[in-house]
């Protein structure tokens, strides 16, 4: 007789389940799944309506769609306000992001050197990247107020400022936009520090040590070694940074909501104020659109720098 043995219910299940979970087609799929609907629910979706309602003439009070072709994109460029708002976005982008690596780099370099009360002074420093943007930028809005700032406070009792004189941060158009720069700098900077921290820890020991021993100074190590070995995660934080100061909307929106006379509106601000506060939801789509091709051509010539790094 020849025995035959049934494998019971359970045993069949648990070996169904872990052969299921050895396979990687199945886990790669499942691991991917969250962020394909993530990006396709947030991302893709919320695009693509923006560029139909970009093509319609669609309003908060009359949602029915009818199609009036580039009207909508010929219409913001003729705007003096875009063109403001455009020009705005590039200076903002641009200084924001020379002085939050610079700074960066200094913080990073000093925070990873070992020193009494380190960790004290990491905690401060990265408080504003954790801290809501509402908040702090309520915060600033109180310390930049044009009657009762503390900030004129002392530079008056510096002798800075003439008695009972005021700045009025947010009431010149140029210190309006450095105003909304020194905040916007300020809320970033923790971002890149912890990611020039990350390449500057990455770095071997033996390097420096070497260089060190060879009589280089701290200014060599660091423009020979330190800085060319941090470049590509340099400009990592770079592109984040660029990212989030290109579309950033809350700073400018608490602090001036684009005044005076719209010297410190961009694109951002201004797509916000034509299409929910003016209830022009198809010249808003459009004027939202522009940050996409300045985006991606950010993103793309900075993507190719940081290859072209790894190769050499």
């Amino acid at each position: 007789m020849v025995a035959t043995s049934t494998a019971s219910p359970t045993t069949t299940t648990s070996t169904r389940r872990r052969t299921l979970a050895d396979r990687e087609g199945f886990l790669g799929a499942a691991f991917l799944a969250p962020a394909v609907v993530y990006i396709v629910a947030l991302v893709a979706f919320p695009f693509f309506l923006a560029i139909a309602f970009a093509l319609s003439d669609v309003t908060v009070g009359d949602f029915s769609y009818d199609f009036v072709g580039l009207r909508n994109f010929r219409d913001i460029l003729g705007d003096p306000v875009f063109r403001r708002a455009f020009l705005n976005t590039l200076v903002f982008t641009f200084v924001s992001m020379f002085l939050i690596l610079v700074i960066a780099r200094v913080l990073a370099t000093v925070l990873i050197a070992d020193f009494r009360g380190k960790r004290v002074v990491r905690f401060f420093i990265l408080l504003p990247w954790v801290t809501p943007v509402a908040l702090s930028t309520i915060t600033w809005l109180g310390l930049l107020d044009s009657l009762f700032s503390p900030i004129d406070w002392i530079l008056r009792e510096l002798a800075l400022l003439p008695p009972g004189g005021h700045a009025f941060y947010l009431g010149k158009p140029g210190l309006a936009m450095g105003s909304v720069i020194a905040v916007h700098v300020w809320r970033i900077v923790p971002l890149a520090t912890v990611i020039i921290m990350a390449g500057l820890s990455a770095i071997p020991e033996e390097i420096n040590d070497a260089a060190h021993v060879d009589g280089a100074g701290f200014w060599r190590r660091q423009l020979e070694i330190s800085t060319p070995l941090t470049l590509p995660v340099t400009a990592v934080a770079a592109l984040f940074g660029a990212i989030l100061t290109f579309t950033d909307l809350a700073v400018v929106r608490v602090l001036t909501r684009g005044q005076p006379v719209h010297a410190t509106e961009v694109l951002a601000s201004w797509a916000f104020n034509k299409g929910i506060e003016g209830g022009d939801l198809a010249q808003g789509a459009a004027i939202a659109l522009f940050l996409f091709p300045l985006l991606l051509a950010a993103a793309v010539l900075i993507l190719r720098a940081v290859k072209r790094m790894e190769i050499l």
